[in-house]
């Protein structure tokens, strides 16, 4: 209604109008005195005033797809505290929304004369430690030139991706290539116990790739055919990949538009995305979190 009183004072003015809206002339002119002079505000306007600043930051720090539980979240861990459900009403103001997951269209093309190693895993996506368990996948992206491919690797234990690389090409080198990644970052020893696992795409049950995981003492792990729930951590990761970045902030021009976008993503979701499974913190502080304790309780031996 002030806004209708707004856009049309200036024809039939201001008392008349309120003659017919169910709204006293002193309630208008009193809501006008108020935004003209901000100090006559009320404190809950004013407190509002100051969290749609905070909430805003928040939501365009995080590539614009937190959601209220998320900003709620991270208001917390910056000290801002504030009911959930304010967070709740100024998004609603201000018409800010969490991304949306939608549907993974499968890109596993199995390769019936591989021979596959065993389900290592079974669906048990927990790892007590880092460096015990990754998995692997990609997906694509379509673009103005044709379609390009992300592959990553991801470390359960914090679900920090540890690996990942940008193809024209879906051929086996592109997965290899996120594989060298993460080998390099992590540095896995023969003997420690590591299970990279995969779906049954011939990328991935390649002999190429089998024999690089067991060349750095990696024990392979495969999933059954067309059953996502076999890896469904990383299909998880890709499903967040592709709401926060690729629909988002499609349509793609390039693969190099893709490959940049998908380098400053993998640093945020590493560095600063909270994530709920690991308690609403990033991949980056969960792993320092471990090493820490892990450092305290040895020389506590």
């Amino acid at each position: 209604m002030i806004a209708f009183i707004d856009d049309h004072r200036a024809l039939y003015g201001v008392e008349p109008i309120c003659k017919v809206l169910p709204i006293a002339p002193s309630t208008y002119h009193a809501h006008a005195a108020r935004r003209a002079d901000p100090g006559r505000l009320s404190a809950r306007a004013k407190r509002d005033a100051a969290l749609m600043v905070e909430i805003r930051r928040v939501y365009e720090a995080n590539f614009r797809v937190y959601g209220v539980r998320k900003v709620w979240r991270q208001l917390a861990r910056e000290g801002i505290i504030v009911a959930r459900c304010t967070v709740v009403r100024l998004m609603r103001t201000m018409g800010l929304a969490g991304v949306v997951r939608g549907r993974r269209v499968r890109t596993t093309v199995p390769d019936p004369a591989a021979a596959c190693p065993l389900d290592r895993v079974n669906r048990q996506f927990r790892a007590e430690c880092p460096n015990r368990l990754w998995v692997a996948d990609f997906t694509y992206i379509a673009t103005w030139g044709g379609f390009v491919y992300a592959a990553f690797v991801i470390d359960v234990f914090a679900r920090r991706i540890v690996g990942w690389r940008v193809s024209r090409s879906a051929r086996a080198d592109f997965v290899l290539d996120a594989l060298e990644q993460a080998l390099h970052e992590r540095r896995p020893f023969a003997g420690s116990g590591l299970v990279c696992h995969s779906d049954r795409g011939s990328q991935y049950v390649s002999i190429r790739y089998t024999e690089r995981l067991a060349e750095a003492g990696v024990e392979p792990s495969v999933g059954s055919v067309g059953d996502s729930y076999d890896n469904a951590l990383a299909e998880t990761v890709i499903g967040l990949f592709k709401a926060e970045v690729i629909h988002r902030r499609g349509p793609w021009r390039s693969f190099e538009a893709v490959e940049y976008a998908t380098l400053e993503w993998v640093d945020w979701f590493n560095h600063r995305r909270l994530l709920e499974p690991i308690g609403h913190i990033p991949p980056a502080e969960a792993e320092a979190r471990y090493y820490a304790q892990a450092e305290v309780q040895a020389l506590a031996a």
